[in-house]
């Protein structure tokens, strides 16, 4: 069993280079327009006053840009060298580097900013990257830490209607190995399992893409009013 364990946590961390080797080869991975739960995130943002961002696995920066180009001050972390170097590329060709500052991190490690330090937090997809719900749920508090009373945690996460659950390799929990990446797949329960401490606002069920993945977009509120 301890073996097992091993081999699954060694197959986990190596998540990194595989990401780091199709940034690489493919420097728009998922195209340059702004994903649609960015859109919506940053429209929730805009009404509720919240401008200062945290982004998490920015990738290669579709949404990060699209923040930045609607007065948002954007914080982004991605565990991928490859991906920060790019967001700050096309931060400097747009003119953009006062508003984004991307750096790398590998979120099971403590987020590298003081107590409520922003507004809101935003990820898309990041949740359901190759980690844990231990992991998720250290991240989850990590997030809840550096946001103000009252900031908004908006990620998605691909759930267990999407067709791609429940094939490929089995890594444990609810993650599968599909095409060399490792998806970690989200039903309603774990969304409200990683919930401590955050008021679920909204749980919307939407599709991306051309398989299409199927995802869930949350909306999550820190409990506690602002002083």
């Amino acid at each position: 069993m301890k073996e097992n364990k091993s081999l699954e946590k060694e197959l986990l961390n190596k998540q990194n280079q595989h990401w780091e080797d199709t940034f690489t080869k493919r420097t728009d991975m998922f195209g340059t327009a702004p994903s649609i739960s960015a859109q919506k995130a940053a429209k929730i943002f805009e009404k509720e006053g919240k401008k200062k961002i945290l982004e998490l696995g920015g990738g290669q920066g579709r949404d990060t840009i699209f923040f930045a180009q609607n007065g948002f001050e954007v914080y982004v972390l991605d565990y991928c060298e490859s991906g920060v170097e790019t967001i700050n590329e096309k931060a400097r060709k747009m003119g953009l580097s006062g508003l984004i500052n991307a750096s790398c991190h590998d979120v099971r490690d403590p987020l590298p900013f003081k107590d409520e330090s922003f507004d809101c937090c935003y990820s898309h997809m990041l949740y359901c990257m190759a980690l844990t719900t231990q992991e998720l749920k250290f991240l989850s508090d990590e997030v809840r830490r550096v946001l103000r009373p009252g900031g908004f945690n908006i990620y998605t996460a691909r759930n267990t209607n999407d067709s791609d659950y429940g094939t490929g390799v089995h890594r444990g929990e609810d993650m599968y190995e599909v095409g060399g990446f490792i998806v970690h797949f989200f039903s309603k329960e774990k969304v409200k399992e990683l919930a401590k401490g955050f008021e679920i606002v909204d749980i919307d069920e939407f599709e991306e893409g051309g398989l299409p993945r199927k995802l869930f977009q949350v909306t999550l509120k820190k409990k506690g009013n602002k002083s």
